[in-house]
């Protein structure tokens, strides 16, 4: 009996899954299994130097690695107490009584204002330290900084997930909004719920004092702004730049040149004494979060070749499983083994538009734009191999297993919710 794609892609993700609890780097596990899926998939040895040459050969995935290796030291500079401090004794203020509960969801969630990769780096240490006593485990923290990172990403514009998503369904851009803006306040209202309520009363018990050094939060926060602003505004000069390059080597242009010029000022404000940009480049902990991410980008791109997912989606079709299940399922499945928003976007979603033209099921574009989006984003979140989780659980120092409990319950009241929504708007008249 032959294996079906499912059951290969599931077997291989959680091989990695398995090499990575027995101690081989995830890096090195994740280029195994996209080495493994296209194996299993068919393809001959040439086919497989081929697909692995080019998916070395992008740009975007040095770039990538490159920008990485900046916010790292953005990350070890906004870790210092004076630089954390400033800005969360900022946050605390405008939370009044409430501070610190309001710093925990503000900052990740203000950083995820412009989309960037590993962007869960610069607010770790803020979120590290506004929760710095001892009884806030390590697990909680990455939990918090992680979920509240990624609070806007269903529906802010900027993120490629986005675009790739307007790209596919034919709806307007007010119906899509109308859509998804409702789950951003869900997360929200899921991440204070089952994160922070019930510490509410301990995070009063130490607030921070009130911020008195406004020319230091500009300091802090002028080299951010610097990276914010490229990110945004110099994708289109790039653009024409090279002419060739595509749209995700053009933002990442745009994030390096600002992640230069935010690294100049940080050196040109540095005190006597403090340590030197770039000591802990070469340090295991950075080399670990290069190499896992050069696994995360070659495992991605291997998936992509391999042409497993489009060959699950046509089996899951001749199953006559019910189209809702199989729309919700394959980009929950994509969005788990991919790790990344535009993996569930740019993979499923034309096979779900695909599935949603077949007659007599009652789905319309919204209603299998809210099932679709919020599934692949459930399977997103919970992927050990998304990348802003794995920055996160390295940086706080904790392991996937541990940081799951927390993330669930956020997790399957945003996923309920995609149901719910999903079936109203089915009902005639929505």
């Amino acid at each position: 009996m032959e294996t079906t794609a499912i059951v290969k892609i599931l077997l291989i993700f959680f091989g990695v899954l398995a090499s990575s609890r027995l101690k081989v780097p995830l890096g090195i596990a994740l280029v195994g299994g996209g080495l493994g899926l296209e194996i299993w998939a068919g393809k001959g040895t040439a086919a497989l130097f081929l697909d692995l040459g080019h998916a070395l050969s992008r740009p975007e995935l040095w770039l990538l690695v490159l920008n990485i290796t900046l916010i790292l030291e953005f990350g070890y500079f906004m870790a210092e107490e004076s630089n954390s401090n400033a800005i969360i004794q900022a946050a605390q203020r405008w939370g009044g009584r409430h501070g610190r509960v309001f710093s925990l969801i503000l900052i990740p969630a203000a950083i995820g204002l412009v989309p960037m990769p590993g962007g869960a780096l610069f607010s770790a240490p803020m979120v590290g330290q506004a929760a710095k006593e001892a009884n806030w485990t390590p697990a909680w923290k990455a939990a918090v900084n992680y979920w509240f990172r990624h609070t806007l990403e269903y529906w802010w514009p900027l993120y490629p997930v986005v675009i790739v998503t307007l790209s596919i369904f034919t709806i307007d851009v007010w119906q899509f909004m109308a859509a998804q803006v409702p789950f951003t306040l869900i997360s929200i209202v899921a991440g204070y719920f089952f994160l922070l309520r019930r510490h509410t009363r301990a995070l009063l018990i130490t607030p921070l004092g009130a911020p008195n050094n406004h020319a230091a939060l500009f300091q802090v926060l002028m080299p951010i702004l610097l990276i914010v602003f490229s990110t945004l505004l110099l994708p289109p000069f790039f653009r024409q730049l090279f002419p060739p390059a595509n749209e995700a080597t053009t933002k990442l242009l745009a994030m390096l040149t600002g992640l230069l010029a935010g690294l100049f000022l940080l050196n040109k404000s540095r005190k006597p004494g403090s340590r030197r940009l770039f000591s802990f480049l070469f340090t295991r902990k950075t080399g670990n979060v290069i190499l896992t991410l050069a696994g995360v980008m070659l495992f991605q791109a291997l998936l992509e070749s391999s042409g497993l997912l489009p060959q699950a989606a046509r089996q899951l079709t001749a199953t006559h499983m019910p189209l809702p299940v199989i729309i919700g399922f394959l980009p929950f499945l994509a969005g788990l083994v991919t790790g990344i928003a535009i993996g569930f976007a740019g993979t499923a979603f034309p096979l779900v538009v695909g599935l949603m033209g077949v007659t007599g099921t009652g789905l319309t574009p919204v209603s299998t734009l809210v099932l679709a989006f919020t599934m692949g984003y459930a399977g997103m979140m919970l992927s050990p191999v998304h990348l802003c989780f794995i920055l996160t659980r390295q940086y706080f120092a904790t392991s996937y297993f541990k940081i799951f409990p927390y993330l669930l319950p956020c997790v399957l009241s945003v996923a309920a919710s995609g149901i719910a929504l999903h079936l109203l708007l089915k009902i005639p008249g929505w």
